[in-house]
């Protein structure tokens, strides 16, 4: 599958905000958005355009896109799996990219950020109910247990990711057994369950002109 692989410290700048693209680095004063908080670009530093209608939800959604690392046709797909399901298509839509398999490794505190969390799943160091699974974009359900295989629990990588978030919790639909380095997915996460900080109606929006 297609993922970004230029510099992702401009992508928060573009947004305006921390996506918490690069792990402890946007914890640190080496933050770009700390910095540098203007658009990249030779003209970045001129003041940024006010925006209305079509272009606020646009930044919404390339917002939602650059924190769960998925491009647009991946991204469309998402919407329409969500449109087709009951209740609110906007939380519906948040909540299946939360339970994609990479999102749950890095929530769980074994990876310092998505990306890392991503590599983490391919090169085929996790396990779901026992199985080795190398999908990141697998999704997750209520009761599977989403563990580190037995031969990478010493791996420095991991072992350095769960030092470095061990004091950012773990989020309530999740439960997390340090010793055995295994979670559980103890429920669908709700909208509030979700800290992200977008307004996923204006997605809705945007998709359904």
């Amino acid at each position: 599958m297609a993922r970004y692989v230029g510099a992702v410290c401009r992508l928060c700048r573009r947004e305006g905000m921390k996506l918490f693209l690069k792990g402890e680095r946007c914890y640190a004063d080496k933050c770009a958005i700390e910095k540098r908080n203007f658009p990249p670009g030779q003209h970045g530093k001129a003041r940024r355009p006010k925006m209305a209608g079509y272009g606020i939800q646009l930044r919404e959604k390339q917002k939602v896109k650059r924190v769960y690392g998925v491009l647009e046709d991946q991204f469309r797909r998402y919407f329409e799996a969500a449109d087709r399901q009951r209740g609110i298509t906007g939380d519906t839509l948040l909540q299946l990219l939360e339970r994609r398999l990479d999102n749950v490794a890095y929530r769980l505190g074994l990876a310092t950020s998505r990306s890392q969390a991503r590599q983490l799943v391919r090169h085929g160091h996790l396990l779901v109910n026992d199985r080795k699974v190398n999908v990141p974009s697998y999704s997750v359900r209520a009761g599977d247990v989403v563990a580190v295989r037995a031969s990478s629990q010493k791996a420095a990588a991991i072992q350095h990711a769960i030092e470095e978030v061990k004091g950012r919790g773990t989020p309530e639909w999740l439960s997390f057994d340090p010793d055995k380095l295994a979670g559980r997915v103890m429920s669908l996460p709700t909208r509030e369950q979700i800290n992200l900080p977008v307004q996923e109606q204006l997605i809705v929006e945007l998709y359904s002109k």
